[in-house]
């Protein structure tokens, strides 16, 4: 979901932002196709406040970003309050809050947790088998225990296998594609865009089974591109410089977190698969089921910090910092989204209009295409998450439809908004960590601009590929 400060988990933010309930907003009573532009407004301030202000003023985002966030969620919230009603105004705000806000993040809190506890020690020698291998296994890894999870787990080992090596950067990079975004379409535990279509009622497992073909053969193609090419620079290191790593045996410490990790697949599948009827909180239904799952993942992460080390974490470069910015942001992004997703839901009768003409032919059948380029290249300079629910809402919104009659639009949304995150650093939460542990390690990456040009070049082709073999 953009990088935010120095810790790039922020993006993941932005994701949240879509997690509104479009039924939140006519449950309101706010009809989408009585409100204008300015409505829109402070979802795309926010939005465009998380891309740029990391990369043009860094150092007051990282102080400040929490105020500017709640800046833009008052610019929406007081008109609400305003303009619809007290009553109005509070049954959207508390059913953002209590159904979407707070799932969303105690599950992003449970996975950052335990996925911090999982350390990968030694050395290995980045020889263009092992790197292939390196980046498979984090990519496979990412559906398991999200991107940002995954890159936190395999950054460090790959930087190591490489540190001795001129050219390297390219390494990275394709970690970025590959753990960081590509990997994590399998399951709603791998990116925030699928647990929010999940927390709408897509099936846990329908995302495995629609797009383990999309997957595998993205995910396939770029490998053999970078296999490609990190021969070809392997073979030009002339001479290899000492590997300032002393050998040590690669092993995995942290073993509990794995369990843990079950834990939380476990809970969710749980909330998913018994009903247990539901309770009454300000007015708000909530399933208890989902209250028992949100529980869990407060309870799996306090027993992974229990568990683990603190040594261990520290191995990691842990800290609090990434998701405590996320929380802030996700209030703003939530908030904000709340008139977007009433206008949406409008159709042809809103402002948004010629965005619903977009994606739909002239006998009002959706073009799955446009479903996947669009929501891709938006996912890929504002964020994954927002992107993902507003072309959710842009096919119906309704999760038995597009799970069925619907499967080709819901896969091309949401393998547009995963596999794109990867264009820009700004795309998905891990790109800019990622980046900046790279940097701090020596490495000399590309900056912005000449990371799109890497994904411009590696990525588009891959794309086109995919989309032309599946989302016809």
């Amino acid at each position: 979901m953009k990088r935010t400060g120095s810790t790039a988990l922020p993006k993941l933010l932005g994701i949240a932002a879509c997690t509104l309930c479009p039924e939140a907003a006519f449950a309101a009573g706010l009809n989408g196709a009585e409100l204008g532009v300015a409505w829109v407004l402070p979802f795309v301030g926010i939005l465009l406040s998380i891309a740029l202000f990391p990369l043009l003023a860094p150092h007051v985002w990282e102080h400040h970003h929490g105020k500017v966030a709640a800046l833009w969620g008052l610019l929406a919230a007081l008109p609400l309050f305003v303009f619809t009603g007290w009553e109005t105004a509070f049954s959207a705000l508390a059913h953002t809050l209590l159904a979407d806000y707070i799932p969303f993040i105690l599950l992003l809190f449970a996975l950052f947790t335990v996925a911090g506890g999982i350390v990968v020690r030694g050395n290995l020698h980045g020889s263009p088998g092992m790197n292939t291998a390196l980046l498979g296994i984090g990519a496979a890894l990412a559906s398991l225990i999200g991107t940002t999870g995954a890159a936190m787990v395999m950054i460090r080992p790959v930087l190591r296998a490489n540190d001795e090596r001129h050219y390297n950067a390219h390494v990275v990079v394709f970690f970025i594609f590959l753990v960081a975004n590509i990997g994590g379409s399998l399951t709603p535990l791998g990116d925030p865009p699928l647990f929010l279509g999940f927390l709408r009622g897509v099936s846990f497992f329908w995302t495995t089974a629609h797009l383990i073909l999309p997957t595998l053969l993205t995910a396939g193609l770029v490998l053999a591109v970078f296999f490609v090419l990190d021969t070809y620079f392997y073979h030009k290191e002339k001479p290899v410089r000492p590997d300032p790593t002393p050998d040590n045996p690669v092993r995995v410490v942290g073993g509990i977190n794995y369990t843990l990790i079950a834990c939380i697949i476990g809970a969710i599948l749980f909330s998913a698969s018994v009903d247990l009827g539901s309770l009454t909180l300000f007015g708000i239904r909530a399933a208890t089921a989902s209250l028992i799952r949100d529980t869990a993942f407060i309870v799996i992460a306090l027993a992974s910090i229990a568990l683990t080390p603190r040594e261990w974490r520290r191995e990691n470069g842990f800290n609090w910092h990434p998701i405590f910015e996320v929380a802030k942001l996700f209030a703003g992004i939530f908030v904000t989204i709340i008139p977007v997703i009433a206008i949406l839901q409008a159709g042809p009768s809103g402002i948004l209009a010629p965005l619903v003409a977009l994606v739909s032919g002239a006998d009002g059948a959706p073009v799955n295409l446009a479903y996947f380029w669009l929501t891709g290249g938006l996912s890929s300079f504002l964020d994954n998450a927002p992107t993902y629910v507003v072309f959710f809402e842009l096919a119906g919104g309704d999760a038995q439809h597009l799970m069925n009659a619907g499967a080709t639009t819901l896969a091309a949304i949401s393998a547009g908004a995963v596999f794109m995150g990867a264009s820009t650093y700004l795309g998905n939460a891990p790109n800019f960590m990622v980046y900046a542990l790279a940097r701090h390690d020596g490495v000399r990456m590309p900056g912005f601009f000449g990371y799109m040009a890497w994904a411009m070049a590696v990525l588009i082709p891959v794309f086109i590929i995919v989309s032309l073999v599946f989302f016809r």
